[in-house]
């Protein structure tokens, strides 16, 4: 075996070295969610390529080499996409409709039935082109926030077994997924510290100015 396969392997093996609690399938079905199959021709898809930042350095045949390893489900508004603490291996690829991700707050308990604006801190609205849920598709840690449409939406799933796939039989692909997936990560990273920043300014306490001069 050669550097560059011995190189693809174990890029292969460290994305896949966590194994799946469950299929993907039986936890998407699980939730209710349609699963419509393969993300065919998703170079059809012409504004997406253009407008997601995930999808912007593929060309219209990679697209495709990607969309056929992903898997292709539909939401109703109002449905969960992705539960907080729930463990999974995948992401989401929003095709088309708009998201609210939340976070659950302090004391707040989970009702996937309940009112999740009541229960919920807002952390963003995502559209069309946007990647959610990269962390745990990566580590199989805990999900950190609940995803849930607020209309009708497609989305297509990318598991890590798949980005495992792809590294070994396209690696190109798979080096364009590992590239867009470290810079979301590190994005992600930059708006979290600057966040923080902000916080900690408001929080510090306001130096006071000079009082009143005395005689």
């Amino acid at each position: 075996m050669n550097d560059r396969a011995a190189a693809v392997n174990g890029a292969a093996q460290l994305v896949d070295g966590v194994a799946p609690r469950r299929s993907v399938r039986e936890e998407l079905e699980a939730a209710g969610l349609e699963v419509v199959g393969p993300c065919e021709r998703l170079s059809a898809r012409r504004d997406l390529l253009r407008e997601s930042v995930f999808l912007q350095d593929f060309t219209p045949e990679e697209a495709d080499v990607l969309g056929e390893a992903m898997v292709q489900i539909r939401a109703r508004a109002g449905q969960v996409l992705i539960a907080e603490d729930d463990a999974s291996d995948w992401m989401l690829l929003l095709l088309s409709g708009t998201v609210d991700v939340g976070k659950r707050k302090v004391d707040a308990e989970y009702n996937p039935d309940g009112d999740l604006n009541e229960t919920t801190t807002r952390l963003a609205v995502l559209r069309a082109g946007a990647a959610l849920g990269e962390m745990s598709m990566l580590d199989g840690e805990p999900r950190y926030a609940s995803c849930w449409a607020l209309s009708d939406v497609e989305a297509a799933v990318l598991t890590r077994g798949a980005v495992a796939k792809l590294i070994t039989d396209n690696p190109a692909v798979g080096a364009k997924v590992l590239v867009k997936l470290t810079q979301l990560l590190a994005q992600r990273l930059r708006n979290t510290s600057n966040q923080l920043i902000r916080h900690l300014a408001d929080k510090a306490p306001r130096a006071s100015g000079p009082g009143p001069e005395t005689v």
